[in-house]
Parts: structure tokens; C-alpha cells; sequence
């Protein structure tokens, strides 16, 4: 038999205490799943398919309004991001599904990603957990902090929120994801991460990584 899910175990990650004190329910939720990134099987790209056709115009003009979407719009602007410029997972999805006219394809990984963040409204994100060392975090970033090793690094603003290993940063919470740590062929280790704000219920949140690590997972015996 193959494995489950629900049988992997969800983590909590720490969130540093001045994000705590200002945003009390902010949390960090993540899981490890041994898998590698490759090409969708059918039944991955049928569910997109599926998916395809539930989030029609209409559909997404109103998407906003919805309670999850709506919790992470208000949480954007708390930390200074305007949800008009920088899209929310969920509305940055489903933009894109109107842009080309379906979820298409683009790996096991993302595929699964999309899923999750379709299906649920969770913010959702992959790194490559090889890469990592200690559990993860969410904490504010300190002067001269660098997102990234070697050439591709580059320095991060002061107080910038970030998701964290114990010894360095891997990507800004809602933003771009160290290149060394991001999935790639050589993967085999993968740590599905969730970030919960306030109006997003626990149960979501675990909906969401059950979601997307049942995609990774099918992906192995499809």
C-alpha cells in the first residue's frame, strides 16, 4: 500500500515573539514529504482540469470577498503589501488560470502547490528541505542579512518577514525563495509549508497540506 497524508506529520513552526506580540495568530505549518519534482501523471492533471472549470469569471471577481481570501488581503496590508500589487497566493492562482484559460501543468510540485492553494485559499509554498537545517520559522530578518548563498544572494531590508531555518533566512514570507533552496531535479526531500493569519481556520490550514501532499504522494505511484 502506499503511504497517506494523513499519516505524515504536520509541524508547527516557531514565529518569533515580536511577530507574536503584533500578530497573535500567525503561524507557520509545515510537513516533510521524501519525493522529487517531475512531471504530472493524468490524474494531476485531470484535477487541474477539474479545477479549471469551477473558477470561472464570475468566480474570481468575487473571490476576494470569500473569508480565507479576504483574511490574507487584510494581512497584506498589515505588513505593508498592497493585495492590488502583490497578489495573494490564491488570487495570484487563480489570475493565472484566467490569463491562459486553465491551470496548466508545470511540474509535480507546482501542480500540487496550485491544488492546495485553489481547493483550500492557503497560502502554500515548497522548499527544498535538504537544504534546510533545525525547523522552521517566521521571524524578521537583521541588518546585512542575504537571501541565498554565492552570486545569486542578495541583501534583505531591515525588518523584512521572512520563513526561516536556525541559521539563515530561505525566502520572504509571501515572496521569492532563496535559489538554493527552491525544488528542483536534484530534490528528494521537500518541506510543504502554510502560513496561517488571523481568519483562517486551523482546519484549512490542515486541509491544505493534506491536499498538497496527497498530490505529491499520488505523484509517486501514478
Amino acid at each position: 500500500m502506499g503511504r497517506s497524508a494523513k499519516e505524515l506529520e504536520i509541524r508547527d513552526g516557531k514565529v518569533a515573539g515580536s511577530l507574536r506580540a503584533e500578530f497573535p495568530r500567525l503561524a507557520l505549518r509545515y510537513c516533510v514529504v521524501e519525493t522529487s519534482d517531475r512531471r504530472s501523471p493524468a490524474g494531476i492533471k485531470e484535477r487541474l482540469r477539474y479545477l479549471s472549470n469551477r473558477f470561472h469569471g464570475r468566480r474570481a471577481l468575487n473571490l476576494r470577498q470569500e473569508p480565507i481570501a479576504s483574511a490574507y488581503r487584510v494581512f497584506f496590508r498589515q505588513i505593508g503589501l498592497d493585495p492590488d500589487e502583490a497578489r495573494t497566493p490564491i488570487e495570484a492562482a487563480v489570475i493565472e488560470r484566467l490569463r491562459v484559460g486553465g491551470f496548466r501543468s508545470r511540474g509535480l510540485v507546482e501542480d500540487a502547490l496550485t491544488i492546495a492553494i485553489v481547493e483550500t485559499g492557503v497560502a502554500m509554498r515548497a522548499i527544498d528541505a535538504e537544504r534546510t537545517e533545525g525547523g522552521l520559522a517566521l521571524r524578521l530578518s537583521v541588518p546585512g542579512e542575504r537571501l541565498g548563498i554565492g552570486g545569486d544572494a542578495f541583501e534583505l531590508p531591515e525588518d523584512a518577514l521572512v520563513l526561516a531555518d536556525g541559521r539563515r533566512p530561505l525566502g520572504l514570507i509571501f515572496g521569492d525563495t532563496a535559489p538554493d533552496c527552491e525544488v528542483d531535479g536534484r530534490t528528494t526531500s521537500i518541506a510543504v509549508c502554510a502560513v496561517q493569519v488571523e481568519g483562517v481556520p486551523d482546519i484549512s490550514v490542515e486541509e491544505a497540506i493534506w491536499s498538497c501532499t496527497d498530490a505529491l504522494l499520488a505523484g509517486d505511484s501514478g
